[in-house]
């Protein structure tokens, strides 16, 4: 598979190289192909040397089960096949509050931690999901206008790195729940069940409305 990635990421950028070159014949754009074409072929090398020489076995069949999880099914994979399943078995409307029978059967290890996700889909189905997705850009939408909104740069620059947590929590979690990106210990914030993270991303919050809040007091000492 990295192999044939690799060849086939070589085609795309030599073609790409070559159309830019016809295109454009400029000295500082033939130079900047140049830097983007040997810039790409390092991230692809520097890819498949860290999946095969730095990360350890189970770290690289994780990634390598986001592309062929059938082959890992029994091991790395499971979790993500049985939360696809529990996803796709609750239809449109879902099964009913407690009445996913997937996740009441506890198939899905971890299915109140970082597999919450999939427990939604299944008892609430596509619309319970879209609407937690929903609830969530709203929520991040949100903090990013009262971002917008502080005059210290502290406070804006704070607003924008709680956006940023909640939204790689957000997205890594809901990625690895639908076999898009590798499983790790991530949870959903707000949702899955654990006091620490619940706690942490609580404290993120109140210090941003405390900001928030004083934000015409800072200017006036500034």
């Amino acid at each position: 598979f990295i192999i044939g990635t690799t060849y086939l990421t070589y085609g795309l950028l030599l073609g790409s190289f070559i159309a830019f070159l016809v295109m454009r014949k400029k000295k500082a754009n033939i130079l900047l192909n140049i830097g983007l074409l040997l810039l790409c072929l390092g991230v692809v090398h520097g890819t498949d040397y860290v999946v095969n020489h730095v990360l350890k076995p189970y770290q690289s069949a994780r990634i390598l089960a986001v592309f062929h999880p059938e082959d890992y099914a029994n091991d790395v994979a499971y979790q993500t096949m049985n939360s696809l399943k529990a996803i796709g078995h609750g239809g449109f409307s879902g099964r009913g509050y407690l009445q996913g029978e997937l996740t009441q059967l506890e198939l899905v290890p971890e299915q109140f931690t970082d597999f919450i996700f999939c427990t939604i889909g299944e008892e609430h189905g596509w619309l319970g999901a879209t609407f937690v997705i929903g609830l969530y850009l709203t929520f991040l939408i949100r903090i990013v206008l009262i971002a917008e909104r502080q005059n210290a740069v502290f406070a804006r620059v704070y607003g924008y790195s709680v956006a940023s947590i909640f939204f790689f929590h957000f997205l890594i979690n809901i990625g690895m729940e639908i076999g898009f990106l590798p499983v790790i210990g991530i949870p959903l914030p707000l949702l899955s069940y654990g006091g620490s993270s619940l706690l942490a991303f609580t404290i993120l919050i109140f210090i941003l409305l405390k900001l928030d809040m004083h934000r015409s007091e800072t200017f006036a000492r500034v």
